[in-house]
């Protein structure tokens, strides 16, 4: 049984946005999550932290501008994730409307792996057109060999990456990542596509003290761009900062207005959403998986391609073309999963690691979910600390989104692997608060030299390669790092809520001001938790459990708890059988519009039946 807190919040802060007018939901939810003063909510360009603090950026840019005057060949060499692929469209959209020769290159994930490696710059330089210079986006912090191979070849690289580094960087002409040594920038949590948007800032700016621009009305409006920053913001799933959540909010804004770029448009279309009402919802669970598809499954050429394009009627054949492979992808991590989870049932069966006998069933989300409902007898793997999974037949495209399946699931540091090639295995993980899982890699390097082949990645996702015949010592030595820095405590699930709501709180316009916000990593969806009679309730889609809820009063000595004189629409997703007649539940507030008639509904994350007195 997880266990469910209240968030706490400083009632001095409370009181100021109380002052300032804020709802007092929204004042209490907004100082939980660390707004001090409103000026953190504005989303005016004023308050955007400047380029000039991002290091290296300005000398980026005169390395650039010196290269378009020059007219020297560029080529972006991008990640297969929708951050790479939105940071690439950024930067041809950009380079071109400055007037540079530039492509784009982005690796085969199942051929050269990730990021500049030395076997993907000799793909370069044996191009039609060699490059000049290799522009890395979403990628390159590590990529020390690469940058050398490039360097041998007489090719000059720029780095622009976010990912953490390593103990020695490549040796490029010039890095700019907010995570490097001595850069202040106060935005840790930019995106891959945030950092390439800066240097894209820095370049016009640069180009404007060159004369470049005869008039401010010949300059390239670099605002039109911010829908693909919001897109691979949301969908890499970075922290939303203050910096963050201004960039996403304004590309939201453009993207309602009808100002999205083609290819943007036809994914919202083939989602079969309103553009007017895309919200960081839709960015993450709509558009980027259509977008990541692409390269897990085959190559990212086909995503960029869509975000590059201008003409609609090819952005919706090549959205159309995403939402296929999709589709595959679904059903390929349908089969993944249950896979797992059989597998996962033969292991602990007969012992005492699960809490209770019900079946493992997959606790996954509708598409374009980001729900997770759970009851108090979802099952809890105590006997272990760490789960490493491999099957021959899995699909290494897609064991990143198990592994994130399953750490939901269980509570626990997850590696799925799939079969890799060469006697290898390419491994991805996803981690719980409280276990860095780059930091544990690096540990079971350092105490099992030569074990793993390559690794990478930060606290919550990480990658890596070990030989197939390493799996089992791999397995364990990962069990017992994970013994070693976590607690029982740790393995416990915890929901964080924002507490009760009064009836009188419980409303349309307040579930309306909700969704108006950006909410994500970092600064998640308010959720709330409150105790509620079952007066009605049915099966919807098949799959789906629609109720009807009173919220419970106050209870009275031996009797039922009161009952509130108003009914509320809810829904259960992936939940088909009968709730108890009473039951404390944790819910979001949703603006439901169907078919134009707009009413508030709860959607259930959590419940449990409710112990009466």
């Amino acid at each position: 049984m997880p266990n469910i807190i209240v968030r706490n919040y400083p009632h001095q802060t409370f009181d100021t946005l109380i002052r300032h007018g804020f709802h007092p939901v929204l004042a209490r939810v907004y100082s939980a999550r660390g707004i001090e003063e409103p000026g953190q909510l504005e989303i005016d360009w004023s308050r955007l932290i400047p380029f000039a603090r991002l290091k290296n950026a300005t000398t980026m840019a005169q390395f650039l501008a010196t290269a378009i005057a020059l007219r020297k060949r560029l080529l972006i060499v991008a990640d297969y994730d929708s951050d790479g692929a939105t940071a690439c469209a950024v930067g041809i959209r950009a380079l071109r409307k400055f007037g540079a020769q530039v492509d784009y290159l982005v690796p085969n994930r199942f051929e050269y792996g990730y990021g500049l490696t030395p076997e993907i710059v000799r793909v370069a330089a044996a191009g039609v057109h060699r490059p000049d210079i290799l522009i890395t986006v979403d990628n390159g912090i590590a990529s020390v060999e690469g940058v050398a191979e490039a360097n041998r070849l007489g090719m000059q690289v720029l780095v622009t990456d976010h990912h953490l580094p390593g103990d020695t960087l490549p040796e490029a002409v010039v890095i700019v990542n907010p995570n490097q040594p001595d850069c202040d920038f106060p935005s840790k949590h930019l995106s891959g596509v945030g950092v390439m948007f800066y240097v894209m800032l820095a370049l016009r700016a640069e180009l404007r003290a060159k004369g470049m621009f005869v008039s401010p009305q010949q300059e390239p409006n670099l605002g039109s761009l911010l829908d693909l920053v919001a897109l691979g913001t949301v969908a890499d799933v970075v922290k939303l900062d203050d910096n963050n959540r201004l960039l996403v909010q304004q590309g939201l804004k453009r993207i309602r207005k009808g100002s999205g770029c083609a290819g943007i448009n036809a994914l919202i279309n083939i989602a079969c959403r309103n553009f007017r009402q895309t919200s960081a919802y839709e960015l993450g669970f709509m558009i980027g998986p259509r977008l990541n598809a692409a390269g897990r499954l085959d190559d990212m050429s086909l995503g960029i391609e869509c975000l590059i394009t201008d003409d609609p009627s090819r952005a919706a054949q090549l959205a159309l073309q995403l939402d296929t492979f999709n589709r595959k992808r679904q059903e390929i991590e349908s089969d993944m999963r249950d896979s797992a989870l059989n597998m996962l049932e033969n292991i602990f069966s007969g012992s005492s690691s699960l809490q209770d006998s019900s079946p493992l069933r997959p606790s996954n989300m509708p598409q374009g979910s980001g729900v997770f409902p759970s009851n108090d007898s979802s099952q809890e793997a105590t006997n272990t600390y760490a789960l490493t999974l491999f099957d021959p037949g899995w699909h290494q495209g897609v064991i990143g989104i198990l592994a994130s399946r399953i750490k939901d699931k269980f509570h626990r540091p997850v590696i799925t692997f799939a079969p890799g090639g060469q006697d290898e295995l390419k491994g991805s993980g996803r981690s719980i608060p409280g276990f860095h899982l780059r930091d544990a890699l690096d540990l079971v390097s350092k105490r099992c030299p030569g074990l793993l082949l390559k690794f990478g990645g930060h606290s919550a996702a990480a990658g890596l390669t070990i030989r197939t015949c390493d799996f089992e010592k791999f397995r364990d030595a990962f069990e017992q790092t994970a013994r070693e820095l976590l607690g029982p405590a740790d393995l416990k699930r915890v929901i964080e809520t924002d507490g009760d709501l009064d009836e009188s709180e419980i409303t349309l316009e307040l579930a309306e001001q909700l969704v108006r916000q950006v909410w994500g990593q970092g600064f998640p969806q308010p959720a709330f938790r409150s105790r509620f009679h079952v007066e009605d309730q049915r099966v919807v889609g098949q799959k789906h459990l629609k109720l009807k809820l009173r919220k419970a009063g106050a209870e009275t000595g031996n009797d039922q708890p009161e009952k509130s004189v108003f009914l509320y629409d809810a829904i259960l997703f992936l939940h088909d059988g009968p709730l108890p007649g009473v039951i404390d539940a944790v819910y979001r507030l949703q603006v439901n519009d169907f078919k134009g008639d707009v009413s508030l509904q709860f959607v259930l994350e959590h419940w449990s039946e409710a112990t009466m007195m």
